[in-house]
């Protein structure tokens, strides 16, 4: 029988597509995503997640072998994320090192001014984890690191003898702003981090002359 024969609710055109293992990755990281964001990490069950995916439940199993797993992914892509966008920004102002660093900060600050702003994701779901070993805890250290990394060369360009310390001070500028905003909004401390962190970067350059 020709396909032209079949019913219509046999026929190829009607026969749903089936997803790469890419698509279903990104529909469960999306609704971790969504879930984790709203509330946290712990509060969201497994079974709850698998039922918001509309997947089943031995889908998303395969696809990470367990909550740990999913929960360190869901830090791993906003990571990727987060750094692609700091590197795009980095590379259109790679002949202005001060405008590059500033542009990190000018990133945080519309972030922490956002509506439903909750505190940095890294901050908040690795903190949910004791073991140091977590999936969580490895994949917002090593968010950190690659964030304090990029700091540091363009510290390095500025003041080249004091890099270590500017890129310290602003990473800690950043995390404060994140910090406060979460706790206190866009209003408190954080709305004067951007502020100090120019008068930082031109005071350590000053010296530098």
């Amino acid at each position: 029988m020709t396909a032209a024969a079949l019913p219509l609710h046999l026929t190829e055109d009607a026969a749903p597509a089936r997803r790469s293992r890419a698509e279903r990755q990104e529909i469960v990281l999306d609704t971790a995503e969504r879930l984790f964001s709203a509330r946290s990490s712990r509060s969201v069950g497994m079974d709850e997640l698998v039922r918001e995916t509309g997947l089943g439940k031995m889908t998303v199993y395969r696809l990470f072998k367990s909550k740990d797993d999913l929960v360190g992914a869901y830090l791993s892509r906003k990571a990727a994320t987060v750094l692609s966008a700091i590197d795009a920004e980095l590379i259109r102002l790679e002949d202005d090192p001060r405008a590059a660093l500033l542009s990190v900060v000018d990133a945080v600050e519309r972030d922490v001014t956002r509506a439903g702003f909750r505190g940095c994701p890294f901050t908040n779901v690795s903190s949910e984890y004791d073991d140091p070993q977590h999936p969580a805890r490895s994949a917002a250290a090593d968010y950190k690191y690659e964030l304090h990394m990029r700091l540091l060369a363009l510290a390095g360009e500025l003041v080249p003898d004091a890099a270590e310390d500017l890129a310290a001070q602003v990473h800690l500028i950043i995390d404060g702003m994140q910090l406060s905003g979460g706790l206190l909004g866009p209003d408190g401390p954080a709305a004067h981090g951007r502020r100090l962190a120019e008068r930082l970067v031109d005071s350590a350059v000053a010296g530098h002359c």
